[in-house]
């Protein structure tokens, strides 16, 4: 769990600083807004802690004040590492707060406030939607350069998930993609309820940023890493930048930007599925 998220921390270039993740005990609340688009603010705490509430659930406190989400209902989270991942990054945030940049705590947000008002069965089905329109389904005819990448590097992740699942998936260069199976499709809805609303608020994040259910299944099951994922994700994209260049400087960014949510959504999958609490003496520098 904790390898998880020093794994995160490296991807995210941020410093991961436990020591003001202080003991539990403060109690006033205010409530903070924000956007999570591209909005700053400037810093206005010293200090990130977590405390335990009631219930079980964990607290963010910046400072002595509690944290809240837009919504207007206290942050809180179902367990102690993903406190400590939040928390982490609040910690590492500067004299400028960039939300844009708090992915974990942007996904806490949506599973606490839940704006679009949805179940965990209208979840699994908006899921269950790109499966029809899944990235590593949909091939080319032409050039012939590009058919063999898409053969060499996804056949191998789809026989993957097809044996990994037993199901049928394939894949298609017909504008309207593969048929996929209504079996399959029950299969990977009976997998998905095995997982809590806040580990589907997740993995829906990983898989609008994939663009695709098997890479983010196989990224999930750990079978891919969240780099291997990424590059399987843009690897049209790729290959028209080996082949005709791309912008300076953009083209870095944009795959940085998507690793980083893609492995923030992963770890949010994870932490929000874990039930064990950390030990206080990892918390120690």
């Amino acid at each position: 769990m904790l390898k998880s998220l020093v794994r995160l921390q490296s991807q995210l270039g941020n410093a991961l600083s436990l020591s003001k993740v202080c003991p539990r005990g403060q109690q006033s609340r205010f409530t903070l807004k924000y956007s999570t688009a591209a909005a700053e603010r400037k810093k206005f705490y010293q200090d990130v802690s977590i405390s335990q509430g009631d219930g079980g659930v964990y607290e963010i406190n910046l400072d002595r004040r509690k944290l809240k989400t837009p919504g207007g209902k206290l942050f809180t989270v179902p367990n102690e590492a993903l406190a400590i991942a939040v928390a982490t990054e609040w910690d590492a945030q500067r004299d400028t707060l960039k939300f844009y940049s708090m992915h974990l705590t942007t996904l806490c947000n949506t599973a606490l406030d839940n704006p679009t008002e949805r179940n965990e069965d209208q979840m699994i089905n908006a899921a269950l939607k790109f499966l029809e329109t899944d990235t590593v389904c949909y091939r080319v005819d032409e050039p012939y350069a590009l058919v063999e990448l898409q053969k060499n590097e996804w056949d191998p992740v789809l026989h993957w998930i097809e044996n990994r699942y037993n199901v049928t998936i394939g894949s298609s260069s017909s504008i309207l993609g593969p048929e996929i199976p209504e079996a399959t499709k029950d299969t990977f809805r009976q997998h998905l309820k095995s997982f809590n609303f806040w580990s589907l608020t997740g993995l829906e994040y990983v898989i609008t940023q994939l663009k695709s259910v098997v890479l983010s299944m196989g990224m999930i099951d750990r079978h891919l890493s969240v780099e291997q994922a990424v590059l399987l994700s843009r690897l049209e994209e790729e290959y028209q930048i080996r082949r005709w260049g791309n912008v300076e400087w953009a083209h870095d960014y944009d795959m940085y930007e998507l690793r980083a949510r893609t492995a923030a959504g992963a770890l949010f999958v994870h932490l929000s599925s874990e039930s064990s609490t950390v030990k206080r003496k990892l918390l120690q520098d």
